[in-house]
């Protein structure tokens, strides 16, 4: 059993509901990003999702640009990025971590090289923004032989069709992407969501994590009472932003210190919903 699967199994057991922060490798400096890792895990994150930096982020909106930039531009890598997953394993054997990027740096250190470096240092999933599922056969086989969940996008656009394509390959969890258009977005329509995963659950057989658009508690314990897990992204960028603007001697204190407090609201919020729930 996976780390992810067990996640989810103990998540259900308990009647509680997954939180899964989105950060990018590197940013805002690469010496920080274990420490942040670990604020994530300590404060109640139950998978996280790196970010690996890539200098076209079609998907994503400007706050994760300006981040895969940052990053790029102190010459992270996705070696680097891996490295990063295996200094943390050092410390923690139990929170999985889903690597979240583009094909290309995948496909420049090759897929097979790829699986097998993310297995040696820990790595548990991986989501390519850019490998659809009619197309993805291969990426498939390759993850699952190196015991790496393959994670797949669906959006409201998705059909029966799509879905079903994504359920015969992911396992793990699927991420369904709550609006149309980049990540960042504030228009989030919480009836659409409840809308669309009975039509997901119908094909797959793996826990739902719904993001985009999910920026406080509020909207975070709303999401956790149709999914499975919440994922949060842009919001966590913006923060880190936020905390080290003035570029002092306390900066990387005070990042770590507002990663953890967020966090651990966030969870605050969605195990109360869970209670009010039983």
């Amino acid at each position: 059993m996976s780390r992810i699967q067990a996640t989810f199994q103990a998540l259900q057991a308990q009647g509680k509901k997954g939180l899964i922060p989105f950060m990018t490798a590197g940013d805002p400096e690469p010496a920080w990003t274990v420490d942040l890792m670990h604020a994530l895990a300590d404060n109640g994150a139950d998978v996280i999702e790196l970010g690996v930096p890539f200098s076209d982020p079609m998907a994503d909106g400007p706050v994760i640009q300006r981040a895969s930039e940052r990053a790029l531009a102190k010459g992270v890598s996705l070696a680097q990025v891996l490295d990063n997953v295996a200094a943390f394993r050092r410390k923690n054997s139990h929170t999985p971590v889903v690597l979240m990027g583009y094909a290309n740096p995948i496909e420049r250190m090759g897929l097979e090289a790829f699986a097998q470096r993310a297995q040696a240092a820990g790595v548990d999933g991986v989501l390519v923004v850019d490998y659809p599922p009619e197309e993805s056969g291969a990426f498939a086989a390759q993850m699952r032989a190196h015991e790496l969940d393959p994670i797949f996008l669906l959006a409201p656009t998705s059909t029966d069709e799509r879905i079903a394509a994504v359920a015969k390959l992911a396992s793990g969890y699927v991420y369904y992407v709550s609006l149309k258009g980049v990540t960042g977005a504030a228009h989030l329509d919480l009836d659409s969501v409840a809308g669309k995963i009975p039509q997901i659950k119908r094909h797959v057989n793996v826990p739902v994590g719904v993001g985009f658009g999910i920026r406080d508690a509020q909207t975070a314990a709303a999401i956790g009472q149709v999914a499975d897990a919440v994922v949060i992204g842009s919001r966590i960028i913006q923060l880190l932003e936020d905390a080290t603007r003035d570029q002092d001697d306390q900066s990387a204190a005070k990042a770590v210190k507002s990663l953890a407090e967020f966090i651990a609201g966030i969870r605050v919020a969605l195990d109360e919903t869970a209670a009010t729930r039983k």
